[in-house]
């Protein structure tokens, strides 16, 4: 291995692109030395606009090529499991973005074939890293506010994503609340118990219409007693929404969202400032730099990742759960799945 880590994109959509120029612009310990995508002339162009020398719509040879040391996975969910197998045997190391698949045969599958090649596997999830929850998480566990009682999570979209990406990301629960089930039980410090949800199509009848729900509030029971809610919706009208609370015996800590600024006009007639940030490249930009360079760190030091593949097993578990909840109107403990 070189000074810096090589690492390998395959897919340079959206979030693809986002790390494309985190790595390029922000983590200096590693180094974006190829880009895959299937799609004719994705690669090309993301990899023109950050000088990435190697551009290719093969994923597998770039995964085997020898010149890499790890590959970060943003390709669509359903393909992740099979690009985790064939990094995890080419000896190389993953970072892959949430969930590793839809289903927990699957995700079982891919965690193992990492245990037998010895290799890291790091999750993108990226809200552990934001300088917030981890403040958060913090506080609770150095018992600054003494025992968690309650934890409030909102997390809403400024927009719902196009329908082709709705009906293949395995819907609300497996996709946007994927983040919330995590983050939940890192504020907790604590696995959930169960859910109780109830959600329904506030927003678009589309999305009903491909068999999802675009609003729900979860109630959740984590194994040390405490509970919680999650409220997710997948349009504000404001912007991107990310607020949390956790409520102790001696305490709380809480916080809110993130601005462009911290003005505040006051008038005659109104007190107001702007609105928060717009969505998730603007709101996570740090944390994105966080957990490359904590992915970087892990590989470098052979030393565990800060999110495992045991924890996208647990948070695919609670949104299995969610869902069934959803389905069956009642609370489902994540017993169930095991």
């Amino acid at each position: 291995m070189t000074n810096k880590l090589r690492i390998a994109l395959i897919g340079a959509g959206r979030i693809g692109q986002v790390h494309a120029r985190t790595i390029v612009q922000r983590v200096p310990s590693a180094q974006l030395v190829a880009i895959a995508d299937p799609m004719p002339n994705a690669a090309a162009s993301l990899a023109a606009r950050f000088g990435v020398a190697t551009a290719t719509t093969d994923c597998i040879a770039l995964i085997t090529d020898p010149v890499i040391d790890a590959v970060m996975i943003c390709t669509p969910t359903d393909t992740h499991a099979a690009y985790i197998k064939a990094a995890a045997a080419a000896k190389k190391h993953i970072f892959c973005e949430k969930p590793i698949a839809l289903d927990l045969g699957e995700t079982d599958s891919a965690i193992a074939a990492v245990a037998a090649a010895g290799v890291t596997l790091q999750i993108g999830f990226n809200r552990r890293f934001d300088p917030n929850f981890v403040r958060m998480q913090q506080a609770v566990a150095q018992g600054v506010i003494g025992t968690p009682k309650i934890v409030h999570i909102v997390s809403r979209d400024p927009a719902p994503p196009p329908m082709s990406y709705i009906r293949v990301s395995g819907g609300i629960f497996l996709d946007m609340s994927i983040h919330d089930w995590d983050i939940a039980r890192f504020l907790m410090g604590s696995d959930i118990q169960e859910v109780y949800v109830q959600g329904g199509i506030t927003v678009d009848s589309a999305i009903g219409a491909a068999g999802d729900i675009d609003t729900h509030v979860t109630l959740l029971r984590f194994e040390n007693g405490a509970i919680g809610t999650i409220d997710n919706c997948r349009q504000a009208a404001y912007g991107y929404d990310q607020r949390a609370e956790v409520f102790g015996s001696a305490g709380s800590i809480e916080t809110s969202n993130n601005y462009p600024n911290n003005t505040t006009l006051s008038t005659a007639t109104n007190i107001s400032r702007d609105l928060p940030l717009n969505f998730f490249m603007e709101r996570y930009a740090e944390a994105y730099a966080a957990e490359i360079e904590s992915f970087v760190l892990a590989v470098t030091t052979k030393s565990p990742p800060a999110v495992t593949g045991y924890d996208a097993r647990k948070a695919l578990i609670a949104g299995l759960a969610a869902r069934r909840s959803y389905d069956e109107r009642r609370p489902v403990r994540l017993a169930e799945f095991v």
